[in-house]
């Protein structure tokens, strides 16, 4: 294990598992703004696809061990702090390197037992899950950002959505998505999202070809944007990512009746369903 590399306990009490050097400024995992990642689409079936971003995916397999709460988890590149666990109300919030995007099981229950109880074999069980991926630890890096597309970009509109919309108040990148080579479906597919953390926005990189309509591809880009702006309460248990004043916003959008019009009639050809 690298000598900066530390497991995070899930409070402060709890010493840190491995070397006990200071992780440099920015790499703490506290938060105090309460925001999830958030992976979202606008209106369609789409934003309840099969196929789960990973940090829901492993979310959802860390719920099947919890007891009590829920997970939420936060994908960082933070090769210092590698795990760190913050309990707030009912919430466990995972902060963890996304070597544990493909964690197996046995990684997975050691994650909630630490979580829990601060289970010393857990702790050891995650320190040797990361020693053994030392290597894919030191030579990950980023994937850089593309706003560029071949038809559509990305900047630009995000910069004239900010001006018309938000007075200039978005601070946030934006980046087409990875290209994969696994087929798309119209139940599947999350066309835009925003990370809290990172303020980053994706947009699914299928959108970027002439038959999509620019004012299609910035009312996905002003609806990411919108995540920035309104809060995300937890209502019985659950976290609400599109409240009431978040869809009142997101009809003020000029072109919002056509984008809502297009997606319906066009979406499912451009994806195959």
């Amino acid at each position: 294990m690298p000598p900066t590399t530390r497991v995070r306990p899930p409070d402060a009490s709890v010493p840190d598992l491995g070397s006990t050097a200071d992780s440099p400024p920015g790499s703490d995992s506290s938060r105090t703004d309460g925001h999830p990642a958030v992976t979202t689409a606008p209106y369609l079936a789409h934003d309840r696809g099969a196929l789960e971003p990973p940090q829901d995916e492993l979310a959802r397999r860390l719920n099947a061990h919890l007891g009590h709460g829920r997970a939420r988890v936060v994908f960082t590149d933070n090769v210092h702090t590698m795990l760190s666990v913050k309990r707030r109300g009912g919430e466990f919030v995972f902060r963890a390197h996304h070597l544990f995007a493909d964690a197996p099981s046995p990684i997975v229950r050691a994650m909630v037992d630490y979580a829990e109880r601060h289970d010393a074999a857990a702790s050891e069980r995650l320190r040797d899950f990361v020693d053994e991926h030392d290597a894919k630890i030191r030579t990950s890096k980023p994937r850089a950002m593309q706003a560029r597309g071949q038809q559509h970009d990305l900047d630009a509109i995000f910069d004239e959505l900010n001006e018309q919309y938000f007075q200039g108040t978005i601070a946030a990148q934006i980046t087409w998505g990875a290209r994969t080579r696994r087929s798309a479906s119209f139940h599947s597919v999350r066309l835009g999202s925003y990370t809290v953390e990172d303020r980053l926005i994706r947009i699914h990189p299928v959108l970027d070809q002439p038959a999509v309509p620019r004012y299609f591809v910035a009312w996905i880009v002003y609806h990411e944007m919108l995540h920035q702006v309104h809060e995300m309460p937890i209502v019985d248990g659950r976290r609400v990512h599109h409240t009431k004043a978040f869809r009142r916003d997101e009809a003020k959008y000029e072109h919002y009746t056509a984008a809502v019009l297009w997606e319906r009639a066009q979406l499912p050809h451009l994806l195959g369903g």
